[in-house]
């Protein structure tokens, strides 16, 4: 018997354990998930600035011709003081004199002579200024602990004179499989062998999803050759296996990591497909051993190893978040066990792919998402309302959602 899906996730919370983290330049830091509170040195902006080029003036002079008595740039630190009946030429981003209280844009004005302008419209109070701190307030918390960084995060880092950030290093993962039948995608087959379409999978997703991969190798189909494959992974943070997990004779990879006195989390999980998947620890290494069909490795991967790696890199969402869409055909469905359906998501209906066999290999290429079928649901009737979850983009939460149809 197998545990169901719910539990299964929660014993991942409760059990994996986010990684250690490095110092690295802001520059190198996209993608990566902050180890830090990051509080803002300087307000933004910093003094007051003019939003236009223009003129700089006290908005409740009733002169209609006004003196231009001075020029600021950008960059300039010059203060002229403003009277009634005058103003000073600005340019954008210029710092606005204490004396003034307005800009009106150049081309609002009139041009009498070259230092006079006329005003050709009424002027508001404070009208294009930008000021201090109206963006970001000095002391404000800009990045939180478990926060993801991407090139907005560099923005604002870089807003603040910030050159080094701490992160969570990323997880160390080893990759290996096993099975007589497999080759690798560079070598050569026999008719009574296929590619090994599962390392390759794992190793880019795992990537794909911020870790440091590993392909440890492949494996032959007894104990000792597994042995030693453990063995040489036991430095990484996950050990991701495929294959071997069922009951067939020459099923060896439980024994193997047996043999290591793993410690056993679960040890199935009633889900269609993918229902032999372990999850357990030996010493400080995570493992994760999926079933060896491909469409049942992936899906299982998307549901629970992305899980898994969303706690370990560090990132404060750790749960599966959804969508909500309506279905685009019927869909009947056998009782009795939770079932992943992928599909592909056009931004209004989600279509259930048709083909979904476990042992398939083609079927992710065409799909975008999942739907996650309630064992007591036996039938889904066209235009109805379902959750999804992505599985070509990152979607977390930190709110835990029932995501059950």
């Amino acid at each position: 018997m197998g545990i169901c899906i719910k539990a299964a996730l929660r014993i991942i919370e409760e059990n994996v354990k986010k990684v250690s983290f490095e110092i690295i330049p802001i520059e190198n830091a996209q993608t990566r998930i902050c180890a830090t509170d990051v509080y803002a040195q300087h307000s933004l902006p910093n003094y007051n600035n003019s939003a236009m080029d223009g003129y700089a003036l006290i908005f409740d002079d009733d002169s209609k011709e006004l003196e231009v008595i001075d020029t600021i740039f950008a960059g300039s630190n010059i203060q002229p003081t403003i009277k009634k009946g005058q103003c000073v030429k600005i340019m954008t981003g210029a710092r606005v004199p204490n004396s003034a209280n307005a800009v009106i844009p150049i081309e609002l004005v009139e041009h009498i002579q070259t230092n006079k302008i006329k005003l050709t419209t009424d002027i508001k109070k404070n009208q294009h200024i930008r000021f201090i701190g109206e963006d970001i307030k000095k002391g404000e918390h800009l990045l939180h602990d478990g926060d993801e960084i991407n090139f907005a995060t560099i923005t604002i880092l870089s807003s603040q004179g910030i050159t080094h950030i701490k992160v969570y290093r990323q997880p160390k993962i080893a990759v290996f499989t096993s099975g007589d039948e497999l080759k690798l995608h560079y070598e050569q087959i026999e008719d009574y062998q296929i590619y090994n379409s599962n390392t390759p999978t794992l190793l880019a997703r795992s990537k794909e999803l911020g870790a440091n991969v590993t392909f440890v190798g492949m494996s032959m189909d007894n104990v000792d050759s597994l042995k030693e494959m453990i063995t040489n992974s036991l430095d990484a943070d996950l050990i991701i296996t495929s294959g071997g997990v069922s009951v067939g004779d020459a099923d060896f990879t439980k024994e193997a990591f047996n043999s290591f006195d793993m410690q056993t989390y679960f040890d199935g999980i009633t889900i269609k497909p993918g229902k032999p998947t372990v999850f357990g620890k030996i010493n400080n290494t995570l493992i994760l051993n999926l079933p060896g069909n491909p469409l049942a490795a992936a899906l299982i991967f998307e549901v629970f190893g992305k899980a898994i790696l969303q706690i370990l890199t560090g990132n404060k969402n750790i749960y599966h978040n959804t969508l909500y869409t309506k279905i685009s055909e019927d869909l009947s469905n056998k009782k009795g066990r939770t079932t992943i359906i992928p599909g592909f998501f056009d931004g209004e209906f989600f279509t259930p792919s048709a083909k979904r066999l476990p042992g398939m290999v083609g079927v992710l290429h065409n799909c975008n998402s999942i739907m996650i079928l309630d064992k007591h649901n036996d039938f889904i009737k066209k235009d109805t309302t379902v959750k999804i979850l992505p599985i070509n983009w990152k979607f977390f939460t930190n709110k835990q959602k029932d995501f059950f149809n």
